[in-house]
């Protein structure tokens, strides 16, 4: 086994993974996983430029990564940035800051790159000959994969809770035109995925990511996010439907309410729900299959 850690830096959060690897059989043993809020992508979209107090959010975050990957003894990391980093002119200032911290370069991913990590992550453990669409909602993209055991088609496409609520959303709740703007650039995007992967052909929905998550735990009525019991648990349509309709209708003081959702997720819950709920009507899914691991998995396997 390789002790290895992998980093996500997205639009919204940073996530670490400490895992002990086998190089052969993938196999993974997790040591240490945790995620923090920081919106790096906050204002990409607008001022395509990383903010400088997102900027010092997500480095402070490193910091603390920093230290629990010394107190582990990973022999080995690799550091992803995805969406935000992507998209943003001063990219150059968040590389060094990283590398400062860390002594690793970010490797500012493809979204082809980021679906393959997620799916890798995301069906390891699942059993079957059937063809999966694994679906990774983020911040500021979210990824479309179909395969089985390997990538036959992926596209990642520029919808995400983040981007989508800054873009549209000025009231609290969002009115129905806001809404309905929101569902036009999740169906747009979603025509666009269509025309490089066969999203309608798959037999079975894989959900990864915070928005998915999410919306799992309060149909499952948890009184406390438990990533045990949302480790591939199945939700209808009905669910994600009903759980949308009910945030939308709900002020950002009845979401923070609500213990399963993190606080920094509280504003842009509504968006992330959104698109999943037009996922599944697009492709016709009755239910979907939620994982909790995802990208964070598929770099640690990669590492080894």
């Amino acid at each position: 086994m390789t002790r290895v850690a992998g980093i996500d830096c997205g639009t919204n959060s940073i996530r670490l993974l400490v895992a002990d690897v086998h190089p052969e059989t993938g196999d993974l043993i997790e040591l240490d996983r945790r995620m923090t809020i920081v919106r790096l992508g906050q204002g990409v979209d607008k001022t395509g430029r990383l903010a400088p107090e997102a900027l010092e959010r997500t480095f402070a975050a490193c910091r603390a990564y920093a230290e629990v990957i010394k107190d582990l003894g990973a022999e080995k990391l690799r550091f992803v940035a995805t969406s935000a980093s992507r998209d943003a002119e001063n990219r150059a200032d968040f590389v060094n800051g990283v590398v400062e911290i860390l002594g690793v370069e970010p490797e500012v991913i493809t979204g082809d790159q980021e679906a393959a990590f997620s799916f890798t992550g995301a069906t390891g453990e699942l059993h079957g000959d059937d063809r999966r669409l694994v679906v990774d909602i983020g911040g500021g993209s979210t990824e479309f994969v179909v395969g089985n055991r390997h990538v036959e088609a992926a596209r990642s496409v520029d919808i995400g809770c983040v981007r989508l609520t800054e873009r549209h959303v000025r009231h609290d709740p969002p009115t129905a035109e806001e809404a309905d703007a929101i569902r036009a650039d999740v169906r747009a995007a979603l025509d666009l995925a269509a025309g490089t992967v066969p999203i309608d052909t798959a037999e079975t929905l894989v959900g990864l990511a915070g928005s998915v998550t999410t919306v799992a735990a309060i149909a499952l009525g948890l009184p406390e996010y438990d990533s045990e019991k949302i480790h591939h648990a199945r939700i209808t349509a009905a669910q994600v439907a009903e759980v949308t309709d009910r945030l939308l209708a709900s002020t950002h003081a009845e979401r923070a309410a609500i213990p399963v959702i993190h606080p920094g997720r509280v504003d842009v819950i509504i968006a992330g729900a959104i698109v999943l709920r037009e996922i599944v009507e697009r492709v016709g899914a009755h239910e979907v299959v939620v994982s909790e691991h995802d990208i964070l998995d598929g770099i640690a396997l990669s590492v080894a």
